[in-house]
């Protein structure tokens, strides 16, 4: 029996390819260009990569040689601090001292230091590029793709450009973690000073008020509830990335998981897995306590 291509011509059958050899010669060429820029970019690449490491290395040191009776208490503050929930701050302090008991204790710290910084980095970058976005529809129709490759081209490639240009360690891991995790904090930033009443610029438009001041003193604060969901969706994006920059030198909870897959360790992978599921939902549960007492009182101010 003929199939449907026998009656075809042969160009509507097969795709036409661009010819192997000239893809062999335009992959090689780029690859080439790239390693040479790198090459060349070296000391810059140093200048870029020493305030990053630096600042890692002493948020890491002060979380890992500090007395855990320290750590769990400034943690317990905080948490109670943000969310003023009892329940909430209870089951973060009974799910880090789990976490101590079964030896993770350390690790745990590890990530938590790169979470935090990767956290910050992403506040720093997100909030002024959402304002910018929020600001201009033009900056918003050229950011928007950007965006779009960042949240949907597989994590795992990030580290291939990362690798190549910064090498193996955790300021190449800690930048692959921020360019997963900051999206969300850049589109949340910008929908939320979008959605600021009109009548309340308005009102204060009336009252002669600057740009500066409409976007410190009015848009911002109004918008700081879809803001504080953009740092959470930023901090579980960060955990989970942290697991896949590992391959690349993090440590932490990640190298352990990486590990109990390459030699099959059931509970090793289980209890790392749990810690990473904790702090996921402790910082989780925390932001988003903290969101909906800045939503209450963005409510009182409309009332």
């Amino acid at each position: 029996m003929a199939t449907t291509c026998s009656y075809l011509p042969d160009i509507l059958c097969e795709f036409p390819e661009i010819d192997e050899d000239l893809m062999r010669v335009v992959k090689r060429t780029i690859d080439n260009e790239f390693k040479a820029f790198v090459r060349a970019s070296g000391d810059i690449i140093d200048i870029v990569k020493q305030p990053l490491q630096l600042f890692l290395n002493a948020l890491e040191n002060f979380f890992v040689e500090t007395p855990w009776i320290i750590i769990l208490l400034l943690m317990v503050a905080v948490i109670w601090f943000v969310s003023r929930n009892i329940k909430i701050t209870l089951g973060a302090a009974i799910s880090m001292v789990l976490i101590g008991a079964v030896g993770l204790w350390e690790d745990t710290m590890v990530t938590l230091s790169m979470v935090t910084v990767c956290t910050l980095i992403s506040i720093l970058l997100g909030i002024p590029v959402g304002i910018l976005m929020a600001r201009s529809d033009r900056v918003q129709g050229v950011v928007n793709p950007i965006l779009d490759v960042m949240q949907t081209m597989p994590s795992f490639v990030y580290l291939i450009p990362v690798v190549m240009i910064f090498g193996i360690g955790k300021v190449p891991g800690l930048i692959a973690v921020v360019i997963y995790a900051v999206p969300p904090m850049i589109r949340l930033t910008n929908l939320g000073i979008r959605l600021v009443d009109r009548e309340v610029l308005e009102a204060a438009d009336a009252f002669g008020s600057s740009n500066r001041q409409k976007l410190f003193n009015v848009q911002i604060p109004l918008a700081l509830p879809t803001i504080m969901a953009g740092i959470n969706q930023t901090i579980m994006m960060s955990l989970a990335m942290v697991v896949v920059a590992s391959m690349i030198g993090v440590g932490g909870l990640g190298k352990n998981v990486l590990q109990a897959i390459a030699n099959q360790f059931f509970t090793v992978g289980f209890l790392n897995g749990f810690a990473l599921v904790a702090i996921a939902i402790i910082f989780d549960r925390a932001s988003q306590a903290y969101g909906r007492r800045l939503q209450k009182h963005t409510e009182v101010i409309h009332g």
